[in-house]
C-alpha cells in the first residue's frame, strides 16, 4: 500500500473537519451544490461515486459470473441478514433507545419520528458504495456484483411491505424515480463502461493490461471518496454544529446496528468457511445503507424537516468512518478465512 492509502482513515477524518468548516465559510457554494439533485439523488455526489465504482467494474469478468451459483453461501448470508434480520433489529434498537434509554433527553413527540427514520435505514441495504468497500478489502468483484444485484431485485418487492409492517403505514409511496435512477447511475452505467473498457484492454494486452489500468486509476477512485466525504459533511455542517448532542443520540443506535450486523454476517461467513473475497463484501453490504432511498421516503412520508429525515441524514454522516473501520478490521482478519 502507498503512504496515501495506508493513512486513508486520517485523510477521511481531515475531510470530515474540512467539510464542516468549509460549509460554514462558504454556505452559498454548498447550498448551490446541494440543490443539484434529481429524484433525491445529488448529481455531484453521483459523479464522485461513479468515479469510485468504475474501477471496480473494470475488474468484472462476465465469463466468471456463471461460477457464482456454485458458491451460494455468500448469497444466502446476504439475503438472510439484509432482509430477515437487519430491518427488525434496527426497529428494536430504535424502540429501546428512543422510548427508554434516551427518553429523558428527547421530546417524547419526536421519538416515533426517530424510530421511523431508523426503520427506513434498516430496510434499505447498500447499492453503490459497497463496490468501494469490496475493492478496499480485495473482494471478488464478480460475486459482489451478483450480491448487489440480488439485493436490488429483492428491494423492489420487499422494501415497501417491510417498511409498512414496521411503521404501521399501509400507503408507502416508494420513490421509483430514486430507486431506478440510483441503480442506473451506480450499477448499470459504470458496469457498462467497465465492461467496454475491459474488453478493449483484454484485446490490447490481456489481464496484465487490466491490472495496470486499474492501478493507474485507483488514486482517482480514492480522491472521489475523499471529495464525497467533504460534500456529505459540508451539506450537513449546520445540522451538526446546531445540535451536536442530538446528533450523538441519533448516531448511537446506528453505530450499534452497523457493527452488530457486520459481526453477525462476518462470523456466519467464518463459521461456514466462506472465502474472504466473498465474506468481506457479504458482511459490508448489510452494514452499509441505501441512503438516497431512505432519505427520499422519509421526506415523502414525514416531511423535509422531520425527525425521520434527520435520522437518515445522520446515517449518511456516520457511514464512511464506520465502513472504513470495518474495512480495516476485515483486512486485518483476512488470514482467518480460507483461500
Amino acid at each position: 500500500m502507498s503512504l496515501f492509502e495506508r493513512y486513508l482513515s486520517l485523510w477521511v477524518a481531515s475531510c470530515i473537519v474540512a467539510g464542516i468548516v468549509l460549509a460554514n465559510l462558504l454556505p452559498g457554494v454548498f447550498a448551490a451544490l446541494a440543490s443539484l439533485e434529481y429524484a433525491s439523488v445529488n448529481l455531484v455526489v453521483a459523479v464522485l461515486i461513479w468515479a469510485m465504482v468504475y474501477p471496480v467494474m473494470v475488474a468484472v469478468d462476465l465469463g466468471a459470473l456463471k461460477g457464482v451459483g456454485q458458491r451460494p453461501k455468500g448469497l444466502v448470508i446476504t439475503v438472510v441478514v439484509n432482509w430477515l434480520v437487519k430491518p427488525f433489529t434496527m426497529a428494536a434498537l430504535g424502540v429501546l433507545f428512543f422510548e427508554h434509554v434516551f427518553a429523558g433527553l428527547i421530546d417524547p413527540d419526536d421519538a416515533g419520528q426517530y424510530i421511523a427514520g431508523l426503520i427506513l435505514l434498516g430496510a434499505a441495504p447498500c447499492t453503490a458504495m459497497v463496490f468501494v468497500w469490496s475493492q478496499l478489502t480485495k473482494g471478488d468483484p464478480n460475486y459482489t456484483l451478483v450480491q448487489v444485484s440480488l439485493n436490488d431485485v429483492i428491494m423492489v418487492f420487499a422494501f415497501a411491505p417491510i417498511v409498512a409492517l414496521l411503521l404501521g403505514v399501509t400507503d408507502i409511496a416508494v420513490p421509483w424515480e430514486t430507486l431506478v435512477l440510483s441503480v442506473v447511475l451506480y450499477v448499470v452505467l459504470p458496469l457498462t463502461a467497465g465492461l467496454i473498457t475491459r474488453a478493449r484492454l483484454i484485446r490490447r494486452g490481456g489481464e496484465a493490461a487490466v491490472s495496470a489500468f486499474t492501478a493507474r486509476i485507483k488514486p482517482a477512485s480514492v480522491m472521489g471518496l475523499l471529495l464525497t466525504v467533504i460534500l456529505l459533511f459540508g451539506f450537513q455542517g449546520n445540522v451538526i454544529l446546531g445540535n451536536p448532542l442530538l446528533i450523538v443520540l441519533l448516531a448511537t443506535p446506528i453505530l450499534i446496528q452497523s457493527y452488530g450486523i457486520f459481526a453477525i454476517a462476518y462470523f456466519w461467513a467464518w463459521m461456514w468457511r466462506v472465502p474472504h473475497r466473498v465474506a468481506a463484501p457479504c458482511a459490508l453490504i448489510g452494514t452499509s445503507n441505501f441512503f438516497e432511498l431512505a432519505v427520499a421516503v422519509a421526506i415523502g412520508l414525514f416531511g423535509l424537516n422531520s425527525g425521520a429525515a434527520l435520522v437518515t441524514v445522520v446515517g449518511v454522516l456516520v457511514e464512511v468512518p464506520v465502513m472504513l473501520s470495518l474495512v480495516w478490521f476485515a483486512n486485518r482478519t483476512r488470514a482467518r478465512f480460507p483461500g
